[in-house]
């Protein structure tokens, strides 16, 4: 082969590298990291999806001069899967920052890797305060209200109720532990005791042995710490077993507006769900639920839609205040600008956590119910600092610089 037909080879590969370098650079890419087929789909999925297209077309689909795309992902549930598709996303496609996340072990790996890449990660779905304590990340903001939020609702609404024996039926992974023991830290806290536990697989189908266990420990609440279509079934065949109505009072202590619609009201009445995000909240929140049920089958959304659709049109509203796209840079601004989270105020903190006042509900009777997705009565107002703890500089050291 001629020299001269090498170095026209070589300039031709070269000046194809530099342009596929230049187009990534002048591109905003966005992906969608959810489960979209599994346990959790109604509660994020393609929803999420959704949520996340409805924030970039918002913000006219450009930012800082670059036009945003996003792609998605179907990571089933599985951690290994979820961070060989975010590290082909950074090294060969060109993402600059991934969305949603579901579950603990994924949004945990994710994070480490966005860390480690200097990539931007915005957990919408996944609950656990890990996120802004142990494993806390510079480039990682928490958007989804965690396990202490929760408990902050639900637990405390029922311990001031007087029930003070728990007994909990917790998912047998990272969620479900870190559940469980931000509850159990409330109910010792405000007086009450625990008297059993057991943990189900992921997905389980049965539960008839976890609540025979449950039924005969004579709890008065039978706290589920588990989530989407695991918390659904529990509570169907919780109501089969009589227990609800019964003496004692079965509570998820994650629940969303999906799961009250896949129970039905006449299951589901009276529970109480502690939540971030209701579409009938305010004039902002109708807004934004009326146009996403348009596309979405009249499916209004839940608080993970309305998370990730709030995460992204901040993280574009930094790029835009930096002037680039470059992770350090914009997280600077996400921590600095403030958030209009539907009407109410939020911010980001030094360890990522984004703080809110969240609201806790009871589920409505059919006869109280005005119309589909008319779900909930106000119960009380949960404040930021009441739901969140304060920056720990102990477990995350970062948030001390």
């Amino acid at each position: 082969m001629r020299p001269s037909f090498l170095r026209k080879l070589s300039l031709a590969l070269m000046t194809t590298v530099f342009a596929c370098s230049a187009s990534a650079a002048e591109i905003i890419k966005i992906g969608v990291m959810g489960d979209l087929s599994g346990y959790s789909m109604e509660i994020g999925g393609p929803g999420s999806v959704l949520a996340t297209r409805m924030a970039v077309e918002d913000h006219k689909s450009i930012a800082a001069g670059m036009p945003v795309e996003v792609v998605q992902a179907d990571f089933l549930n599985k951690p290994d899967v979820a961070t060989q598709i975010a590290r082909r996303w950074f090294d060969v496609d060109g993402v600059d920052a991934i969305t949603d996340l579901p579950n603990t072990p994924t949004a945990l790996a994710v994070s480490r890797l966005g860390k480690d890449l200097a990539k931007i990660i915005l957990v919408a779905e996944a609950a656990t305060p890990e996120l802004s304590n142990a494993q806390c990340s510079p480039f990682t903001m928490h958007m989804a209200d965690d396990t202490n939020a929760l408990a902050a609702g639900t637990a405390k609404a029922l311990l001031e109720k007087g029930l003070k024996s728990w007994f909990f039926l917790t998912a047998d992974f990272g969620f479900g532990h870190a559940m469980q023991a931000s509850a159990e830290k409330v109910v010792r806290d405000g007086g009450g005791t625990v008297v059993g536990a057991v943990r189900h697989p992921l997905a389980a189908s049965d539960f008839s042995s976890f609540l025979l266990q449950a039924q005969s420990s004579k709890a008065q609440v039978v706290a589920l710490a588990n989530v989407g279509e695991d918390t659904t079934q529990a509570i169907k065949q919780a109501s089969e077993f009589g227990l609800m109505g019964s003496q004692q009072i079965v509570a998820g202590l994650l629940m969303v507006l999906s799961d009250i619609k896949a129970l039905g009201l006449p299951v589901a009445k009276g529970l109480y769900v502690t939540e971030s995000f209701y579409w009938d909240n305010n004039d902002a929140s109708r807004e934004f639920a009326k146009r996403f049920a348009v596309r979405n089958n009249g499916k209004m959304p839940t608080k993970a839609h309305a998370a990730n659709y709030i995460a992204v049109r901040h993280y574009l509203d930094a790029v835009d205040a930096a002037g680039t796209k470059e992770a350090k840079a914009v997280m600077a601004k996400m921590r600095a600008m403030p958030i209009d989270y539907f009407g109410r105020p939020a911010k980001m903190r030094a360890d990522g956590r984004v703080v809110y006042d969240l609201d806790l509900f009871q589920v409505k009777t059919p006869e109280e119910s005005n119309g589909p997705y008319d779900f909930y009565k106000p119960v009380r107002h949960i404040s930021a600092d009441e739901a969140f703890p304060p920056v720990n500089t102990q477990t995350c050291p970062m948030a001390a610089n």
